[in-house]
């Protein structure tokens, strides 16, 4: 009765999540997203760099990969049901939080309207059980989602060239930040694992197939915290202004 109350829930919803690089989501947020688009919610992705920088292929030149993860990302994004995927095609590895990008999503948030946002959590800066230094264009990244969830989107006199274009103020309610060390709140993807590791390996580029076999262990790890099979793991605030 429960799942069938929750299923319920999702119908309708809105899912935007925004992450700096193609791929970073797919890591990140892709199996409960497939699941909720699988419950009746509509899903979007905005992803903030071109992904120029991921290759260590002596040949590859960096005009070349920008076409390669983008056509990666919306293989990707296919498989996962996501109805729109927005590039705003910053150069990778310079992504600052400035006013300049928290305009640009605050203007997708306005076009959108999500109830939920995914995206990087901007204090994940290094991780001392993995030995692992998190991407400045992370960082940048889930701040300036948050900046722009609040206050920006919200007041109606931020970016009022918005509302000449018809794009009104909005509310988000639920914001999921992506932390594989820190996490409070645990969404089993049992169901939709197949799917994540699917999207994982369209991008070819950057992705092998060890790689998945890891991140399907972690979903498991993740999962036994909470009797799931498998499962991802964020830090979940809920916004009442």
């Amino acid at each position: 009765m429960i799942g069938k109350k929750y299923r319920k829930s999702m119908n309708r919803k809105i899912i935007l999540a925004v992450g700096a690089h193609p791929d970073d989501l797919d890591f990140g947020c892709s199996g409960t997203v497939a699941k909720w688009v699988k419950e009746g919610a509509t899903a979007y992705y905005l992803i903030c760099t071109n992904g120029s920088k991921g290759s260590d292929d002596p040949k590859m030149t960096q005009k070349k990969l920008v076409k390669i993860r983008k056509m990666e990302q919306l293989a990707a994004a296919k498989v996962l049901g996501i109805k729109k995927v927005f590039f705003l095609s910053h150069e990778d590895g310079e992504l600052e939080n400035n006013l300049e990008l928290k305009e640009k999503v605050t203007r997708i948030i306005r076009k959108v309207r999500p109830d939920i946002v995914f995206t990087t959590d901007p204090l994940m800066i290094y991780s001392k059980k993995r030995g692992y230094l998190n991407h400045p264009d992370h960082r940048a990244c889930g701040q300036a989602v948050l900046d722009s969830i609040y206050p920006l989107s919200r007041d109606r006199l931020t970016f009022p060239n918005h509302e000449k274009e018809k794009l009104k103020p909005h509310k988000v309610k639920k914001v999921y930040l992506i932390n594989f060390d820190e996490q409070d709140t645990f969404l089993d993807i049992s169901s939709t694992i197949h799917l994540k590791i699917k999207a994982l390996l369209l991008h070819k580029s950057q992705v092998s197939k060890e790689a998945t076999e890891r991140i399907k262990e972690w979903a498991k790890r993740v999962g036994k915290k909470k009797g799931y099979r498998f499962a991802e793991g964020f830090k979940k605030i809920i916004l009442k202004n």
